[in-house]
C-alpha cells in the first residue's frame, strides 16, 4: 500500500482558528472571580531557557551539503521549542507564552515567497501566527506537534492516568476543520515523541511500558499505528526513543548502549498493506560521542540530522550525517561554526530537505527581561492564582508583600510586585526560607551544605532585616550542627520545628523561636528514617513533613501530618513505592496542602531537555485529610518548593531586576558529560 500525503487544507485550518473563543469557553467557563490567594513554585533552570527556534538553509549537491547564515523563525516572546516544519515556508512549534502550553503554526514569508492556492482564505486572512489549540485545556501539556493532511498529531497530558505514577502522557489527532479529536494511544498507554511518516498513513512513538522513576533514559519501545485512527498497533524494538522516519520503509531513533554512550539507530521495515515487520537495525553512530535525538526528510535522502555532545565540547550541537557514501560516513558540524557556546536541542528538517532547524536560548533580553514571577494557568482561578517563581524555596511575608528566596548559594529578598531590586540578605549556602508569623522582618533558614548527610554541620539561623529590609542581624539558633534544617515556625510566634540528624536519623525536633536550642529541645518524631521539609499549619493545629518511614533508608517519600503535640501521625499522600511527595506547604485556612510529587510520572523524554535532577516533579493540592489530589502543573521540567499566601497576586508577569539574571544560564544533561557520568541524583530530603 501507498498511501499519499495528503496536504493541509488552508481553508479548514482557518475556520478552526477564526472562532477560538467560542471552543475555549467550555474550559474556562465565566470569568473567575477575584482570587483570594496565590500559589508560587519554582522550577529549575527555567526561567533562563528564552528558547527560540532557528534554521539554516542546506543546499545538497553531488556529495557536498552547504549551509547559509543562521535565521531565526521564532518571536523572542517566551519559550517556544519542538519545531516541525509542514513546509519548507511554515513552522509548528510549541510555545509557553501567556501561562500555558499552545501548538502554534507560522507563516514564513521572510525566508521565501509563501505560495498557496489561490483560493486558500490562509493567504487572504492577512495573519501570519494561527494557534491550532484554542479548544483544548489550556492547563495540560502539549508537545512534539505535527501535521498529517488536515489532521493535527501531538502529545498532551489532559486526560489523568489510571494510577499514581503513571504517565498522563498521550498521542492525540484533531481534526483542523471539525475540532474532532480522539486518543491515538489506548487507554492506560504512555506514548511520547510521536513521528507521522512521509505518506502520513503510519505513526511511531516511543511507549513506556513500567518507570522506575529513571531520569536519564525511560528504556522506552517503539511501536507503529495508523495515523488516522490508531489502529494496527505494532511493536517493533525494544530500548528505542525519538524516531523519526526518513521513508515509509526506513526509522531512525536513539539508545544509549550498554557502555553508557548514547547513539543513532537504523531501522529497516517490510511493509506490506497494513502488515509491518523488522528487517534489520545497525547502528550509524560510533561510540566516543553522544548522539542522540534523530531526525531525517525524504527531501534530504541519505542525511540524518543529530544533536551531539562530544568530548571536547561540553555544548550540545547538531551535525548531520551524511550516510550516502556506504562505509565512510561524513559528519558536518551545523551549529557549532555558527554558535559554539550554546546549547542546541532537538533538530528537524523541512519535507524539501531545504532547511534545518532546531530550538536554542536566544541570548540578550530580546526585550523581554526575565521573569521574577511568570503567570501560569490556574486549574481554579476562582480559588488562586498560580506563578513560576525565579528563584528555590520561595516564601510570602505575613502581609504579603515580600518573598523570601534563596539561590544556593545566597539568600534574597524580593517585592511581590517588582517595585524594588531584589536584594541578598545573606550569602552563606542556605535553605529554606521561612518567616516570622509576629516579627516583622525576620526569616529563618538553614545555613550549610545542601543534600549533606546526617553528621554535616548545618545550622538553623534567624535574620532579621528591619523595617527597611537592608540592614541584616543573625543569630544561630542551633548548636549541635548535625544537619539542622527546614524551619518552621509556629503561628503564636512561639516555636521553631526543624528537621534534625543529631540521632544519626533525621527527625523532627521542636525548640523556642528566640533562646533556640539553648532553652531545650522537644523530639516530635523519632525512628530510623529521615523526617523532613516540615511546615507548621496555619491555625497552629499541625504539622507537615515528608517522610520515608515506610522504606527507611530508601527513596520513597510519602507525605504525613501529626499534631505538634506528636498525637494522630496520619499519612496523607503515598505515591506507591519508590514514589516521592515532597516538600508540603499549607494552605491559608490550614485545610489543604501545596506539595511537588512524581505523582504523574515523567511527561517526555529527559534527554531532549535541559538538565533537570528530577523531571518528573509536579505541583499537586490535596485535601489534608487526602481527598481530592489535584495537578497544578504539566510539563516536562523539575518543578518545586511551592508556596501559598492568602493573598492575591494579579495574574501577570512579573519582570526582575537582580544584576547579574542573564539568561541561558542553564546546564544540558550532567550525564551527558562524557567520562563524567553522574547517576545520582540528590537525596530528595535535601
Amino acid at each position: 500500500m501507498s498511501p499519499t500525503k495528503t496536504p493541509i487544507s488552508m481553508a479548514s485550518l482557518l475556520l478552526f482558528l477564526f472562532f477560538p473563543l467560542l471552543f475555549f469557553h467550555q474550559f474556562t467557563g465565566a470569568a473567575a472571580a477575584t482570587s483570594a490567594e496565590s500559589i508560587v513554585f519554582t522550577t529549575l533552570g527555567r526561567s533562563r531557557y528564552s528558547f527560540d527556534i532557528f534554521s539554516l538553509s542546506t543546499t545538497s549537491q553531488f556529495d557536498s551539503i552547504s549551509l547559509s547564515q543562521e535565521t531565526q523563525l521564532t518571536d523572542g516572546v517566551s519559550v517556544n521549542f519542538n519545531g516541525f516544519f509542514p513546509s519548507s515556508n511554515t513552522i509548528l512549534y510549541v510555545s509557553e507564552r501567556n501561562g500555558s502550553h499552545h501548538l502554534l503554526l507560522d507563516l514564513l514569508p521572510s525566508i521565501e515567497q509563501v505560495t498557496l492556492s489561490p483560493h486558500s482564505v490562509f493567504a487572504d486572512s492577512g495573519k501570519t501566527r494561527f494557534d491550532l489549540t484554542p479548544h483544548l485545556s489550556p492547563v495540560s501539556m502539549k508537545d512534539r506537534p505535527s501535521l498529517s493532511g488536515e489532521n493535527l498529531i501531538y502529545v498532551s497530558t489532559h486526560v489523568p492516568s489510571s494510577s499514581p505514577r503513571k504517565s498522563w502522557a498521550a498521542v492525540y489527532s484533531t481534526h483542523i476543520s471539525t475540532l474532532h479529536t480522539k486518543r491515538l494511544t489506548p487507554d492506560d498507554v504512555v506514548d511520547f515523541s510521536p513521528a507521522i511518516s512521509p505518506s502520513g498513513y503510519w505513526t511511531a512513538v516511543a511507549s513506556l511500558s513500567a518507570w522506575s522513576r529513571e531520569v536519564e533514559e525511560l528504556n522506552t519501545d517503539l511501536y507503529l499505528f495508523r495515523t488516522s485512527d490508531g489502529s494496527q498497533r505494532t511493536f517493533i524494538e525494544h530500548h528505542a526513543g525519538w524516531p523519526c522516519w526518513a521513508d515509509d520503509s526506513t526509522l531512525y531513533f536513539h539508545r544509549r548502549d550498554e557502555s553508557g554512550w548514547w547513539g543513532v539507530y537504523k531501522a529497516v521495515l517490510s511493509v506490506t498493506g497494513d502488515l509491518i515487520s523488522l528487517i534489520s537495525i545497525d547502528r550509524i553512530t560510533p561510540t566516543g560521542f553522544h548522539a542522540f535525538t534523530p531526525a531525517a526528510s525524504p527531501g534530504l535522502p541519505g542525511v540524518v540530522a543529530i544533536a551531539t555532545r562530544r568530548p571536547d565540547s561540553k555544548y550540545r550541537h547538531i551535525e548531520l550525517v551524511d550516510l550516502r557514501n556506504e562505509g565512510n560516513y561524513s559528519y558536518i558540524e551545523v551549529t557549532r561554526t555558527v554558535k559554539p557556546f550554546s546549547h542546541h536541542y532537538n533538530p528537524f528538517i523541512s519535507p524539501d530537505g531545504s532547511r534545518i532547524g532546531y530550538h536554542r536560548c536566544r541570548g540578550g533580553s530580546n526585550g523581554n527581561p526575565p521573569l521574577l514571577l511568570e503567570n501560569l494557568k490556574s486549574i481554579a482561578p476562582e480559588e488562586f492564582s498560580l506563578f513560576r517563581f525565579d528563584g528555590s524555596f520561595p516564601s510570602f511575608s505575613p502581609d504579603g508583600k515580600h518573598i523570601a528566596f534563596v539561590n544556593l548559594p545566597g539568600v534574597y529578598v524580593a517585592n511581590t510586585d517588582g517595585s524594588r531590586s531584589v536584594r541578598q540578605i545573606f550569602s552563606g549556602n542556605a535553605f529554606p526560607t521561612a518567616w516570622d508569623w509576629k516579627r516583622e522582618g525576620v526569616i529563618y533558614t538553614s545555613y550549610g551544605p545542601d543534600f549533606a548527610s546526617e553528621s554535616t554541620k548545618v545550622d538553623i539561623i534567624s535574620i532579621h532585616i528591619g523595617n527597611n529590609n537592608t540592614e541584616q542581624v543573625i543569630k544561630k539558633l542551633t548548636t549541635g550542627g548535625d544537619n539542622n534544617a527546614f524551619p518552621s515556625p509556629s503561628p503564636d510566634g512561639k516555636w521553631i520545628v526543624f528537621r534534625s540528624g543529631r540521632s544519626g536519623h533525621k527527625n523532627l525536633y521542636i525548640m523556642d523561636v528566640l533562646k533556640g536550642e539553648s532553652a531545650g529541645l522537644y523530639r516530635l518524631t523519632e525512628g530510623p528514617w529521615t523526617d523532613t521539609m516540615c511546615n507548621w499549619s496555619p491555625d497552629g493545629e499541625w504539622i507537615a513533613f515528608s517522610s520515608n518511614r515506610d522504606n527507611p533508608g530508601g527513596d520513597d517519600f510519602a507525605i504525613y501530618m501529626v499534631h505538634p503535640n506528636g498525637t494522630d501521625l496520619r499519612r496523607v499522600v503515598y505515591t506507591g513505592e519508590g514514589g516521592r511527595a515532597n516538600h508540603p506547604m499549607f494552605s491559608p485556612d490550614s485545610k489543604k496542602l501545596v506539595f511537588t510529587s512524581d505523582y504523574a510520572g515523567v511527561s517526555a523524554e529527559p534527554i531532549s531537555n535541559p538538565h533537570h535532577y528530577q523531571p518528573y516533579g509536579d505541583i499537586f493540592t490535596i485535601n489534608i485529610d487526602g481527598s481530592r489530589i489535584r495537578r497544578l502543573t504539566h510539563n516536562s521540567y523539575e518543578d518545586g518548593t511551592p508556596a501559598w499566601t492568602k493573598f492575591f497576586l494579579e495574574p501577570k508577569d512579573v519582570s526582575e531586576s537582580l544584576k547579574g539574571s542573564a539568561l541561558c544560564g542553564f546546564d544540558d544533561c550532567h550525564w551527558l558529560n562524557v567520562g563524567a557520568r553522574q547517576n545520582k541524583i540528590g537525596d530528595a530530603s535535601c
